[in-house]
């Protein structure tokens, strides 16, 4: 009679869920590939297994949060107007941070920190973000460079996700930010043209 395989998918599972929270409430160094183990009931010899040791997990980690948000970007539904396809996209990045806020401090604030790159690749999680300003850019709504415009709109919403996940902004007052602030960058990149009479639609933040 064999052994009975220990090392297995439900394992990994395991190591990547207990990862993703230690990361993400730990100081990368003080995470030891024995926490990691302990932490998923298993042995050290499972993590070297499955993912070539603690570097390997971490990837994995990022890896599946970095998935996860492209697929939470790429559901939004598109529509004829980029501007409300913008709106849309910011409700759904600060819903994906909400539900799953030990992935998110892994991706943007943890043990491996999301480093953005010069070129937006397939299942780049920005690159939804990306499409929806160039439209606008194209009709004539915003104007100026679309990188400059994903990265003042990421700040912000990266800003208002990690206020609301420390408990700093609750209730109300988070609701009246998050429409203020979005509001507020996007109108700081409409075009001359349209700037004194910019509106969007009154889609619920």
């Amino acid at each position: 009679m064999g052994r009975p395989r220990t090392n297995d998918a439900a394992v990994a599972e395991r190591l990547v869920a207990c990862a993703t929270e230690l990361f993400a409430t730990r100081p990368q160094e003080s995470v030891t590939v024995r926490a990691l183990a302990a932490a998923a009931g298993t042995s050290t010899a499972a993590v070297y297994t499955l993912f070539q040791g603690k570097d390997g997990l971490i990837r994995e980690v990022r890896d599946q949060a970095v998935a996860g948000l492209f697929r939470e970007l790429s559901a939004v539904p598109g529509s004829a107007a980029a501007l409300d396809d913008l709106y849309a996209l910011a409700v759904a990045y600060r819903h994906w941070g909400r539900e799953h806020r030990h992935l998110y401090a892994v991706l943007f604030g943890g043990a491996q920190s999301f480093v953005p790159s010069d070129r937006v690749g397939d299942h780049d999680p920005v690159r939804p973000l990306v499409a929806a300003i160039d439209r606008a850019v194209a009709d004539g709504v915003l104007a100026g460079d679309t990188t400059r415009i994903a990265v003042s709109l990421w700040v912000a919403l990266h800003g208002l996700v990690t206020l609301e996940l420390a408990g700093a902004l609750e209730g109300a007052v988070a609701e009246t930010a998050f429409r203020s602030t979005v509001d507020a960058v996007l109108r700081g990149w409409a075009a001359p043209d349209v700037a004194p009479g910019f509106r969007r639609a009154d889609t619920a933040l």
